[in-house]
């Protein structure tokens, strides 16, 4: 399910959110002209979930290590994966910035990738492979969005075999399904050699999904 706008307008310019969605731009931008030297640059910049680790174990975090949790929710290996988390963003951040405030949505977007980048240490310590993408820190602006805005219409592009239908569904269900998707796959993650879903950060997601359900409220601000 692809969501293409909500029926829930916002009081102001998400000045914020649009922000985000113009840096993640213009950083893919710049690694779409980096030809072979993008593979140095993802495994400086990436989080490598068995340096943080490590790092962690022997008692502390360098900064440059735990710099790569923040640098690489603004990294994206495709046009598909930057495309795919920016229309999430797009439609679902504004409204969650338009009742934190600005500065708030701001940290709390950053919390929530940060403890998407957490999790998936946690659950998969060893992996080498860098892990990049904001959809962590997405993550936790659904799960804000799914309390706040349960009953928010929107409209959505479902794919049915061959055939596309445009219906409107309230954010619960959207949402709701959109965590069992994840929690599912997240499952069989787990022995990602016999699934085969290794390659997706699931319980990224997860993560940032309980941060957003967990900070949502304690950041709101109540006018």
């Amino acid at each position: 399910m692809i969501p293409l706008k909500d029926r829930n307008p916002t009081r102001r310019i998400p000045v914020v959110n649009i922000s985000l969605i113009v840096l993640n731009v213009a950083l893919f931008l710049y690694e779409a002209r980096l030809g072979p030297a993008l593979e140095p640059f993802l495994y400086r910049y990436g989080m490598i979930p068995r340096l943080v680790s490590q790092e962690a174990f022997n008692g502390g975090i360098r900064l440059g290590i735990l710099g790569t949790l923040f640098s690489s929710l603004f990294l994206h290996g495709g046009w598909l994966h930057l495309i795919g988390n920016m229309l999430y963003l797009w439609v679902f951040g504004d409204n969650v910035e338009d009742k934190l405030g600005r500065s708030r949505y701001l940290v709390f977007y950053l919390v929530c990738g940060l403890s998407a980048g957490a999790v998936h240490v946690l659950v998969d310590p060893l992996s080498q492979v860098p892990t990049i993408g904001a959809s962590g820190a997405i993550s936790g602006v659904l799960g804000a969005y799914l309390l706040m805005f349960p009953k928010a219409r929107v409209l959505t592009l479902i794919p049915i075999f061959i055939f596309l239908q445009v219906t409107e569904l309230p954010a619960y269900v959207l949402l709701g399904l959109w965590f069992v998707l994840q929690f599912f796959y997240g499952m069989l993650s787990l022995d990602s050699q016999a699934s085969g879903l290794g390659g997706v950060a699931w319980w990224a997601h997860i993560g940032g999904f309980g941060a957003g359900v967990l900070l949502v409220f304690p950041l709101r601000k109540y006018r």
